[in-house]
């Protein structure tokens, strides 16, 4: 494995992250494949896998099952180019609060 850090999302989140330096990108356009690729990422041992909030969002269960064990891999999630999606909760803020124990305050 060349790079612990992969990016799963539309053609332009990927390709934004490929111009910066992330190797290891995948164009995904239903749910379904972004799942089965988020698991093959997952078998091959990426610590930080990075997702668009959309994906997220349909996505939340099998997040949040996979990453409730243990502190790898760490999924964040990220607005795509439409902005950031409107949410009760925050995910990062949910990672952070499970990872080092302390819940960061707005």
């Amino acid at each position: 494995m060349s790079s612990n850090i992969a990016v799963v999302g539309d053609r332009d989140t990927v390709t934004g992250f490929r111009l910066g330096g992330v190797r290891e990108g995948y164009i995904v356009e239903t749910p379904d494949e972004a799942e089965e690729t988020i698991r093959n990422l997952i078998g091959e041992g990426f610590s930080i896998i990075i997702v668009t909030e959309k994906i997220g969002d349909e996505l939340r269960e099998f997040i949040e099952e996979t990453t409730s064990s243990s502190a790898l891999p760490m999924i964040i999630e990220i607005p795509d180019k439409t902005g950031p999606s409107e949410r009760e909760t925050d995910p990062l803020r949910d990672l952070i609060k499970r990872v080092i124990g302390v819940e960061m305050v707005k």
